[in-house]
């Protein structure tokens, strides 16, 4: 059992309500992870603050994706992998994309096999990137900005991760068909 309510503007903290507000504005509905979030204003105001500069990052609708769900898929979030494989379908991504990403299969390009693989080392290795990884990530055409921008998404992921295995966040129905 729960111990973590799923928040509406009702129940919120005063100060959470406007950023449900904001989630209202930004997903049509307030997801059940925000909804958790809200408990603690600081946590969602965060969170919804890495959201935002993470998509403002140099990244496009693809390379996102591969970051946010190598990160999901390495942390085995129930919920954050059939979330961003819904918005990864609104961010027109190739569905194909999606499915190697969950399923362990190779990227369709060599440059997001390395977004890939570089996500994955950064994270198993908490941070610390061999010469070679290093090498080989400049080599595809990205530069120290980018590698600064993964460990921003990571923050992101971590958070909405890790808060979805503490409170066994229900998946919201309109993500249901992602599962």
């Amino acid at each position: 059992m729960s111990h973590f309510k799923i928040h509406d503007i009702e129940s919120a903290p005063v100060d959470s309500q406007p950023l449900l507000e904001n989630s209202i504005k930004g997903f049509g509905v307030i997801p059940n992870l925000h909804g958790v979030m809200a408990e603690s204003p600081a946590t969602l105001e965060a969170y919804q603050l890495l959201h935002k500069l993470f998509q403002q990052s140099d990244f496009d609708a693809q390379e996102l994706t591969v970051i946010w769900q190598t990160i999901n898929v390495e942390n085995n979030c129930h919920y954050c992998v059939p979330a961003h494989a819904a918005i990864a379908s609104m961010m027109k991504v190739d569905d194909a994309l999606t499915d190697a990403l969950r399923n362990g299969k190779p990227m369709p390009t060599e440059k997001l096999q390395v977004l890939h693989d570089t996500t994955l080392a950064l994270m198993r290795n908490r941070g610390v990137l061999s010469e070679e990884d290093k090498q080989r990530f400049f080599a595809a055409g990205y530069g120290t900005r980018q590698l600064l921008e993964i460990v921003l998404g990571l923050a992101q992921k971590t958070m909405s991760n890790y808060i979805n295995h503490l409170a066994d966040t229900p998946l919201d129905e309109r993500f249901a068909d992602f599962a």
